[in-house]
């Protein structure tokens, strides 16, 4: 169902590539816009579906799909540009893979759907992706607007947080199996 959060989501999503576009070509203002109205979207999706009372199975799947896009992407192409060290967009990636490809063995294997619910590290550890990728385009932007010392401290606590959230995503995701096999013991 398109409502106004999905139409936000696909938003988002849409302009993914715009955005790369801009940011391989070097126009790192209008890179920066076009993420910012990303992330905005990102920011509103949630809360306006909760206040309207428009929650949607596809809306579910399609925000944290839409948030993993827009930094996994932009984690890669900085990383490639030498702008994000490449430990944390191989953590980024890396995190992201794994957890991605772990709902999909557990859906394979079980035939159940696990519930995608952010963790409030997960949600935490958005918001500094966001907040480090922006304070990259600003500085790409112009250098005299960001400090070289925040940039490092944002990519360690981006990092630090992307761990933990990971570890915790991989956790749950280890509990549902053994709860599924625990119940399943049970039943048979």
């Amino acid at each position: 169902m398109l409502n106004l959060p999905n139409f936000l989501t696909l938003i988002r999503i849409a302009t993914i590539p715009l955005f790369l576009v801009l940011l391989f070509s070097r126009f790192y203002t209008e890179a920066l816009v076009v993420f910012i109205v990303g992330a905005i979207t990102d920011a509103l999706d949630g809360p306006v579906a909760r206040f309207t009372n428009q929650q949607t199975p596809l809306g579910a799947y399609l925000d944290p799909l839409a948030d993993k896009l827009l930094i996994v992407s932009s984690a890669i192409v900085l990383g490639i540009m030498g702008e994000v060290p490449a430990w944390l967009t191989i953590l980024i990636v890396s995190r992201d893979l794994i957890i991605i490809l772990g709902y999909v063995a557990i859906y394979f294997f079980s035939q159940e759907r696990m519930e995608v619910r952010p963790s409030r590290m997960g949600k935490l550890n958005t918001l500094l992706q966001l907040s480090m990728v922006t304070a990259v385009l600003i500085s790409l932007h112009d250098s005299r607007l960001v400090e070289v010392q925040l940039l490092y401290y944002l990519f360690l606590l981006t990092g630090v947080t992307t761990f933990i959230s990971g570890f915790q995503y991989g956790y749950r995701g280890l509990m549902w199996l053994q709860n599924r096999a625990s119940s399943l013991t049970r039943i048979s």
